[in-house]
Protein backbone atom coordinates (compact mmCIF):
# COMPACT_ATOMS: atom_id res chain seq x y z
CA UNK A 1 0.00 0.00 0.00
CA UNK A 2 1.39 3.37 -0.96
CA UNK A 3 1.70 6.52 1.11
CA UNK A 4 1.43 10.11 0.03
CA UNK A 5 4.33 12.52 0.37
CA UNK A 6 2.40 14.36 3.06
CA UNK A 7 1.87 11.21 5.09
CA UNK A 8 5.52 10.27 4.72
CA UNK A 9 6.62 13.71 5.91
CA UNK A 10 4.28 13.59 8.89
CA UNK A 11 5.53 10.09 9.74
CA UNK A 12 8.91 11.67 10.57
CA UNK A 13 7.19 13.58 13.38
CA UNK A 14 4.79 10.81 14.48
CA UNK A 15 1.73 12.80 13.41
CA UNK A 16 0.03 10.27 11.13
CA UNK A 17 -3.32 9.59 12.88
CA UNK A 18 -4.75 6.09 13.41
CA UNK A 19 -7.17 6.43 10.51
CA UNK A 20 -4.25 6.81 8.08
CA UNK A 21 -1.88 4.24 9.59
CA UNK A 22 -3.98 1.25 10.61
CA UNK A 23 -3.72 -1.93 8.52
CA UNK A 24 -5.38 -5.32 8.71
CA UNK A 25 -2.32 -7.39 7.75
CA UNK A 26 1.42 -7.05 8.10
CA UNK A 27 1.89 -7.18 4.33
CA UNK A 28 -0.18 -4.00 3.94
CA UNK A 29 2.10 -1.94 6.19
CA UNK A 30 4.25 0.44 4.09
CA UNK A 31 8.02 0.56 4.48
CA UNK A 32 7.96 4.05 5.97
CA UNK A 33 11.69 4.00 6.69
CA UNK A 34 12.77 3.24 3.13
CA UNK A 35 10.32 5.78 1.71
CA UNK A 36 11.76 8.43 4.04
CA UNK A 37 15.21 8.44 2.40
CA UNK A 38 14.41 11.49 0.17
CA UNK A 39 13.16 13.37 3.24
CA UNK A 40 16.32 12.47 5.16
CA UNK A 41 18.37 14.03 2.38
CA UNK A 42 16.13 17.11 2.16
CA UNK A 43 16.28 17.76 5.91
CA UNK A 44 20.06 17.30 5.98
CA UNK A 45 20.38 19.93 3.24
CA UNK A 46 18.00 22.20 5.16
CA UNK A 47 20.00 21.74 8.36
CA UNK A 48 23.19 22.74 6.55
CA UNK A 49 21.49 25.84 5.14
CA UNK A 50 19.98 26.91 8.48
CA UNK A 51 23.27 26.34 10.32
CA UNK A 52 25.12 28.44 7.76
CA UNK A 53 22.58 31.28 8.08
CA UNK A 54 22.55 31.13 11.88
CA UNK A 55 26.24 30.64 12.65
CA UNK A 56 28.10 30.93 9.33
CA UNK A 57 29.38 27.40 9.74
CA UNK A 58 28.35 23.94 8.65
CA UNK A 59 26.96 21.52 11.27
CA UNK A 60 29.47 18.75 10.60
CA UNK A 61 32.47 17.42 8.69
CA UNK A 62 32.71 15.44 5.47
CA UNK A 63 34.62 12.53 6.99
CA UNK A 64 32.28 12.16 9.97
CA UNK A 65 29.19 12.56 7.78
CA UNK A 66 30.30 9.85 5.35
CA UNK A 67 31.14 7.60 8.31
CA UNK A 68 27.64 8.08 9.76
CA UNK A 69 25.96 7.37 6.43
CA UNK A 70 28.18 4.32 5.91
CA UNK A 71 27.12 2.91 9.27
CA UNK A 72 23.50 3.63 8.42
CA UNK A 73 23.79 1.71 5.15
CA UNK A 74 25.50 -1.23 6.87
CA UNK A 75 22.77 -1.37 9.51
CA UNK A 76 20.11 -1.80 6.80
CA UNK A 77 21.91 -4.35 4.63
CA UNK A 78 20.68 -7.37 6.68
CA UNK A 79 17.11 -6.35 5.76
CA UNK A 80 17.99 -7.01 2.12
CA UNK A 81 18.62 -10.69 2.90
CA UNK A 82 16.38 -11.39 5.88
CA UNK A 83 13.13 -10.16 7.33
CA UNK A 84 13.54 -7.98 10.41
CA UNK A 85 14.25 -10.07 13.50
CA UNK A 86 11.91 -7.72 15.43
CA UNK A 87 9.01 -8.73 13.19
CA UNK A 88 9.92 -12.41 12.83
CA UNK A 89 10.10 -12.95 16.59
CA UNK A 90 6.99 -10.84 17.19
CA UNK A 91 4.92 -12.76 14.61
CA UNK A 92 6.10 -16.08 16.04
CA UNK A 93 4.93 -15.19 19.54
CA UNK A 94 1.67 -13.74 18.17
CA UNK A 95 0.89 -16.87 16.16
CA UNK A 96 1.72 -19.32 18.93
CA UNK A 97 1.21 -17.65 22.31
CA UNK A 98 -1.16 -14.66 22.06
CA UNK A 99 -3.58 -14.42 24.97
CA UNK A 100 -6.20 -12.33 23.19
CA UNK A 101 -6.44 -10.09 20.12
CA UNK A 102 -7.06 -6.36 20.28
CA UNK A 103 -8.87 -4.97 17.20
CA UNK A 104 -6.41 -3.74 14.58
CA UNK A 105 -8.65 -0.82 13.54
CA UNK A 106 -9.33 0.56 17.03
CA UNK A 107 -7.93 3.95 17.95
CA UNK A 108 -7.41 2.64 21.49
CA UNK A 109 -5.21 -0.15 20.14
CA UNK A 110 -3.21 2.38 18.11
CA UNK A 111 -2.52 4.65 21.11
CA UNK A 112 -1.81 1.74 23.46
CA UNK A 113 0.75 0.44 20.96
CA UNK A 114 2.29 3.92 20.70
CA UNK A 115 2.88 3.88 24.48
CA UNK A 116 3.95 0.23 24.53
CA UNK A 117 6.56 0.56 21.76
CA UNK A 118 8.00 3.71 23.31
CA UNK A 119 8.09 2.15 26.80
CA UNK A 120 9.83 -0.95 25.44
CA UNK A 121 12.30 1.22 23.56
CA UNK A 122 13.07 3.20 26.73
CA UNK A 123 14.06 0.07 28.65
CA UNK A 124 15.96 -1.47 25.77
CA UNK A 125 17.86 1.80 25.33
CA UNK A 126 18.60 2.09 29.04
CA UNK A 127 19.79 -1.51 29.30
CA UNK A 128 21.98 -0.94 26.22
CA UNK A 129 23.87 1.68 28.22
CA UNK A 130 24.05 -0.38 31.41
CA UNK A 131 25.03 -3.84 30.08
CA UNK A 132 28.48 -3.99 28.52
CA UNK A 133 27.77 -6.52 25.77
CA UNK A 134 24.74 -4.49 24.62
CA UNK A 135 26.69 -1.25 24.87
CA UNK A 136 29.29 -2.73 22.52
CA UNK A 137 26.63 -2.60 19.81
CA UNK A 138 24.89 0.63 20.80
CA UNK A 139 28.09 2.65 21.20
CA UNK A 140 28.31 2.87 17.40
CA UNK A 141 25.48 5.42 17.50
CA UNK A 142 27.37 7.50 20.07
CA UNK A 143 30.76 7.37 18.36
CA UNK A 144 30.32 10.56 16.31
CA UNK A 145 31.95 13.69 17.70
CA UNK A 146 29.54 15.82 15.67
CA UNK A 147 25.83 16.16 16.38
CA UNK A 148 23.67 16.58 13.32
CA UNK A 149 21.11 14.73 11.23
CA UNK A 150 23.86 12.51 9.82
CA UNK A 151 24.33 11.21 13.37
CA UNK A 152 20.73 9.99 13.44
CA UNK A 153 21.54 7.59 10.61
CA UNK A 154 24.63 6.25 12.41
CA UNK A 155 23.28 2.88 13.52
CA UNK A 156 24.63 -0.49 14.61
CA UNK A 157 24.35 -3.73 12.61
CA UNK A 158 24.21 -5.75 15.82
CA UNK A 159 21.76 -3.84 17.99
CA UNK A 160 18.64 -5.31 16.34
CA UNK A 161 19.61 -8.79 17.55
CA UNK A 162 18.93 -7.81 21.16
CA UNK A 163 16.17 -5.18 20.88
CA UNK A 164 13.51 -7.67 19.71
CA UNK A 165 13.04 -9.32 23.09
CA UNK A 166 11.82 -6.10 24.72
CA UNK A 167 8.83 -5.97 22.36
CA UNK A 168 7.62 -9.54 22.83
CA UNK A 169 5.14 -8.88 25.70
CA UNK A 170 3.07 -6.79 23.29
CA UNK A 171 2.84 -9.77 20.93
CA UNK A 172 0.55 -11.44 23.46
CA UNK A 173 -2.31 -9.10 22.50
CA UNK A 174 -1.35 -6.42 19.91
CA UNK A 175 -1.63 -7.39 16.21
CA UNK A 176 1.67 -7.41 14.28
CA UNK A 177 0.40 -4.89 11.71
CA UNK A 178 -0.16 -2.29 14.42
CA UNK A 179 3.19 -3.03 16.05
CA UNK A 180 5.04 -2.75 12.71
CA UNK A 181 3.67 0.76 12.12
CA UNK A 182 4.76 2.07 15.52
CA UNK A 183 8.13 0.34 15.37
CA UNK A 184 8.87 2.45 12.28
CA UNK A 185 7.29 5.67 13.55
CA UNK A 186 9.28 5.48 16.80
CA UNK A 187 12.50 5.11 14.80
CA UNK A 188 11.63 7.87 12.34
CA UNK A 189 10.74 10.35 15.10
CA UNK A 190 14.25 10.05 16.47
CA UNK A 191 15.74 11.36 13.21
CA UNK A 192 14.85 15.04 13.57
CA UNK A 193 15.97 15.38 17.21
CA UNK A 194 19.62 14.92 16.18
CA UNK A 195 20.32 18.58 15.49
CA UNK A 196 21.74 21.72 17.09
CA UNK A 197 19.76 24.20 14.97
CA UNK A 198 16.62 23.70 17.10
CA UNK A 199 17.21 24.97 20.62
CA UNK A 200 13.90 24.63 22.50
CA UNK A 201 10.28 23.82 21.63
CA UNK A 202 8.60 25.30 24.69
CA UNK A 203 6.06 23.38 26.84
CA UNK A 204 6.43 20.26 24.68
CA UNK A 205 9.86 19.81 26.31
CA UNK A 206 7.98 18.41 29.33
CA UNK A 207 6.45 15.54 27.36
CA UNK A 208 8.42 14.85 24.17
CA UNK A 209 11.99 13.86 23.56
CA UNK A 210 13.45 16.92 21.85
CA UNK A 211 16.76 18.02 20.33
CA UNK A 212 17.72 19.64 23.63
CA UNK A 213 17.05 16.48 25.64
CA UNK A 214 18.78 14.24 23.13
CA UNK A 215 21.85 16.47 22.91
CA UNK A 216 22.36 15.68 26.59
CA UNK A 217 22.04 11.97 25.85
CA UNK A 218 24.83 12.18 23.26
CA UNK A 219 27.17 14.18 25.49
CA UNK A 220 30.30 12.89 27.16
CA UNK A 221 30.19 15.58 29.85
CA UNK A 222 29.89 13.89 33.26
CA UNK A 223 26.42 15.41 33.77
CA UNK A 224 25.23 13.84 30.49
CA UNK A 225 26.29 10.24 31.09
CA UNK A 226 23.40 7.74 31.22
CA UNK A 227 20.65 10.34 30.91
CA UNK A 228 17.58 10.90 28.69
CA UNK A 229 16.97 7.47 27.19
CA UNK A 230 13.54 8.29 25.77
CA UNK A 231 12.58 7.60 22.15
CA UNK A 232 9.50 9.71 21.42
CA UNK A 233 8.48 10.61 24.98
CA UNK A 234 10.66 12.04 27.74
CA UNK A 235 8.13 11.15 30.47
CA UNK A 236 9.75 7.77 31.13
CA UNK A 237 13.04 9.47 32.08
CA UNK A 238 11.18 11.85 34.37
CA UNK A 239 9.33 8.93 36.01
CA UNK A 240 12.35 6.64 36.41
CA UNK A 241 14.90 9.28 37.46
CA UNK A 242 17.10 9.43 34.35
CA UNK A 243 16.17 12.93 33.15
CA UNK A 244 18.73 15.73 32.89
CA UNK A 245 18.11 19.16 31.36
CA UNK A 246 20.65 20.67 28.98
CA UNK A 247 23.02 22.94 30.90
CA UNK A 248 26.73 23.35 30.14
CA UNK A 249 27.75 23.15 26.48
CA UNK A 250 27.60 19.53 25.41
CA UNK A 251 30.74 17.83 24.05
CA UNK A 252 29.71 14.90 21.89
CA UNK A 253 31.06 11.40 21.44
CA UNK A 254 32.34 8.57 23.59
CA UNK A 255 34.20 9.12 26.85
CA UNK A 256 37.02 7.12 25.24
CA UNK A 257 36.83 8.00 21.51
CA UNK A 258 37.41 5.25 18.95
CA UNK A 259 39.11 7.70 16.53
CA UNK A 260 38.12 6.00 13.31
CA UNK A 261 35.83 6.50 10.33
CA UNK A 262 36.08 2.89 9.16
CA UNK A 263 32.62 1.30 9.61
CA UNK A 264 33.66 -2.32 10.23
CA UNK A 265 36.22 -1.31 12.84
CA UNK A 266 33.63 0.89 14.58
CA UNK A 267 31.31 -2.11 14.79
CA UNK A 268 33.84 -4.67 16.03
CA UNK A 269 36.48 -2.91 18.14
CA UNK A 270 34.28 -2.74 21.30
CA UNK A 271 33.62 -6.47 21.04
CA UNK A 272 37.35 -7.10 20.77
CA UNK A 273 37.86 -4.96 23.89
CA UNK A 274 35.30 -7.04 25.82
CA UNK A 275 36.95 -10.25 24.62
CA UNK A 276 40.39 -9.12 25.78
CA UNK A 277 39.07 -7.80 29.10
CA UNK A 278 37.13 -11.03 29.70
CA UNK A 279 40.27 -13.18 29.45
CA UNK A 280 42.41 -10.71 31.38
CA UNK A 281 40.00 -10.51 34.34
CA UNK A 282 40.52 -13.16 37.04
CA UNK A 283 37.62 -15.13 38.50
CA UNK A 284 34.56 -16.67 36.81
CA UNK A 285 32.07 -14.26 38.40
CA UNK A 286 34.23 -11.30 37.44
CA UNK A 287 34.41 -12.56 33.87
CA UNK A 288 30.59 -12.67 33.73
CA UNK A 289 30.51 -9.17 35.19
CA UNK A 290 32.68 -7.94 32.31
CA UNK A 291 29.90 -9.01 29.97
CA UNK A 292 26.74 -8.17 31.92
CA UNK A 293 27.63 -5.18 34.10
CA UNK A 294 28.22 -1.64 32.90
CA UNK A 295 31.02 -0.61 30.54
CA UNK A 296 32.69 1.28 33.41
CA UNK A 297 32.68 -1.68 35.78
CA UNK A 298 35.83 -3.28 37.18
CA UNK A 299 36.54 -5.60 40.11
CA UNK A 300 35.58 -3.90 43.36
CA UNK A 301 33.51 -1.20 41.62
CA UNK A 302 29.72 -0.63 41.59
CA UNK A 303 27.69 -2.17 38.73
CA UNK A 304 27.89 0.96 36.55
CA UNK A 305 31.40 1.97 37.56
CA UNK A 306 32.59 5.00 39.48
CA UNK A 307 31.30 8.44 38.33
CA UNK A 308 34.59 10.06 39.34
CA UNK A 309 36.39 7.94 36.73
CA UNK A 310 34.49 9.57 33.85
CA UNK A 311 37.05 11.71 32.00
CA UNK A 312 36.62 15.43 32.65
CA UNK A 313 35.52 17.69 29.80
CA UNK A 314 37.41 20.95 29.35
CA UNK A 315 35.55 22.32 26.34
CA UNK A 316 38.78 22.35 24.35
CA UNK A 317 38.47 18.80 23.03
CA UNK A 318 39.50 18.45 19.39
CA UNK A 319 37.54 15.89 17.32
CA UNK A 320 39.43 13.23 15.43
CA UNK A 321 40.03 14.86 12.05
CA UNK A 322 43.00 13.59 10.01
CA UNK A 323 44.28 16.05 7.44
CA UNK A 324 43.71 14.94 3.84
CA UNK A 325 43.91 16.95 0.61
CA UNK A 326 40.71 18.71 -0.42
CA UNK A 327 40.57 16.77 -3.67
CA UNK A 328 40.41 13.49 -1.72
CA UNK A 329 37.40 14.77 0.21
CA UNK A 330 35.74 15.63 -3.12
CA UNK A 331 36.70 12.21 -4.46
CA UNK A 332 35.18 10.48 -1.43
CA UNK A 333 31.95 12.47 -1.70
CA UNK A 334 31.49 11.70 -5.42
CA UNK A 335 32.23 8.00 -5.09
CA UNK A 336 30.13 7.71 -1.95
CA UNK A 337 27.23 9.20 -3.91
CA UNK A 338 27.69 6.43 -6.50
CA UNK A 339 27.55 3.77 -3.77
CA UNK A 340 24.53 5.45 -2.20
CA UNK A 341 22.75 5.26 -5.56
CA UNK A 342 23.70 1.59 -5.82
CA UNK A 343 22.31 0.96 -2.33
CA UNK A 344 19.01 2.73 -3.06
CA UNK A 345 18.70 0.82 -6.34
CA UNK A 346 19.36 -2.45 -4.48
CA UNK A 347 16.51 -1.72 -2.06
CA UNK A 348 14.18 -0.89 -4.94
CA UNK A 349 14.97 -3.95 -7.07
CA UNK A 350 15.87 -6.65 -4.53
CA UNK A 351 12.80 -8.76 -5.31
CA UNK A 352 13.82 -9.00 -8.98
CA UNK A 353 17.48 -9.89 -8.43
CA UNK A 354 19.15 -13.28 -8.09
CA UNK A 355 20.75 -14.21 -4.76
CA UNK A 356 24.17 -14.13 -6.45
CA UNK A 357 23.63 -10.56 -7.69
CA UNK A 358 22.36 -9.41 -4.30
CA UNK A 359 25.37 -10.87 -2.48
CA UNK A 360 27.79 -9.37 -4.99
CA UNK A 361 26.25 -5.92 -4.64
CA UNK A 362 26.31 -6.14 -0.84
CA UNK A 363 29.98 -7.17 -1.01
CA UNK A 364 30.83 -4.20 -3.26
CA UNK A 365 28.99 -1.82 -0.92
CA UNK A 366 30.86 -3.11 2.15
CA UNK A 367 34.22 -3.02 0.33
CA UNK A 368 33.53 0.54 -0.83
CA UNK A 369 32.50 1.86 2.57
CA UNK A 370 35.59 0.28 4.12
CA UNK A 371 37.83 1.82 1.49
CA UNK A 372 36.33 5.28 2.01
CA UNK A 373 37.02 4.97 5.74
CA UNK A 374 40.66 4.12 4.99
CA UNK A 375 40.98 7.13 2.67
CA UNK A 376 39.53 9.58 5.18
CA UNK A 377 41.89 8.33 7.88
CA UNK A 378 44.99 8.44 5.65
CA UNK A 379 45.50 4.79 6.52
CA UNK A 380 48.49 2.87 5.11
CA UNK A 381 47.63 1.06 1.88
CA UNK A 382 44.41 3.08 1.51
CA UNK A 383 45.41 3.76 -2.09
CA UNK A 384 45.84 0.11 -3.09
CA UNK A 385 42.57 -0.84 -1.39
CA UNK A 386 40.79 1.88 -3.35
CA UNK A 387 42.34 0.68 -6.62
CA UNK A 388 41.15 -2.86 -5.87
CA UNK A 389 37.69 -1.52 -5.06
CA UNK A 390 37.47 0.40 -8.32
CA UNK A 391 38.63 -2.63 -10.30
CA UNK A 392 36.03 -4.87 -8.64
CA UNK A 393 33.31 -2.28 -9.18
CA UNK A 394 34.19 -1.82 -12.84
CA UNK A 395 34.39 -5.57 -13.43
CA UNK A 396 30.97 -6.16 -11.90
CA UNK A 397 29.58 -3.23 -13.88
CA UNK A 398 30.97 -4.48 -17.18
CA UNK A 399 29.56 -8.00 -16.84
CA UNK A 400 26.12 -6.69 -15.92
CA UNK A 401 25.88 -7.23 -12.16
CA UNK A 402 25.42 -3.52 -11.47
CA UNK A 403 22.91 -1.10 -12.89
CA UNK A 404 23.58 2.61 -12.56
CA UNK A 405 22.02 5.68 -14.12
CA UNK A 406 25.37 7.46 -14.49
CA UNK A 407 26.15 6.78 -18.14
CA UNK A 408 29.77 7.97 -17.88
CA UNK A 409 30.47 5.94 -14.77
CA UNK A 410 32.37 3.15 -16.51
CA UNK A 411 34.58 5.66 -18.32
CA UNK A 412 35.35 7.43 -15.05
CA UNK A 413 36.41 4.18 -13.39
CA UNK A 414 38.36 3.02 -16.44
CA UNK A 415 40.32 6.25 -16.58
CA UNK A 416 40.95 6.34 -12.81
CA UNK A 417 42.40 2.84 -12.43
CA UNK A 418 45.39 3.15 -14.86
CA UNK A 419 46.16 6.66 -13.59
CA UNK A 420 46.13 5.36 -10.03
CA UNK A 421 48.45 2.48 -10.90
CA UNK A 422 50.87 4.77 -12.74
CA UNK A 423 51.00 7.24 -9.86
CA UNK A 424 50.42 4.91 -6.96
CA UNK A 425 53.51 5.98 -4.99
CA UNK A 426 52.54 9.64 -5.27
CA UNK A 427 48.95 8.85 -4.30
CA UNK A 428 50.08 6.94 -1.23
CA UNK A 429 52.36 9.81 -0.25
CA UNK A 430 49.57 12.37 -0.53
CA UNK A 431 47.18 10.50 1.72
Amino acid sequence: MGTTAGQQLRALFYVVPPGESSFRTLDEVPDYVEKSIPFFIAFIVLEFAVSWVQQRKLPGRINDGISSLSLGILSRLPDVLFRSVDLVSYVYVWNNYKLFELPWDSHWTWYLTFLGVDFAYYWFHRVSHEVNILWAAHQVHHSSEDYNLFTALRQSCLQRYTSWMFNLPMALFIPPSVFAVHLQFNLLYQFWIHTEVITNIGPLEWILNTPSHHRVHHGRNPYCIDKNYGGTLIIWDRIFGAFEAEDAKVVYGLTHPVNSFEPILLQLRPLAHIWNTFWATPGFCNKLSVIFKGPGWGPGKPRLGLPEEIPAVTGNEVPFNPSVPAYLNCYAVVHFAVIMELYIDLLATVTTLSQQTILLRIGIIILSLTSFGFLMESRPKAGILEIIRCAVFLGAYKIGYLRNQLSLLDYAYESWIPVAFCHFSEFEHLI
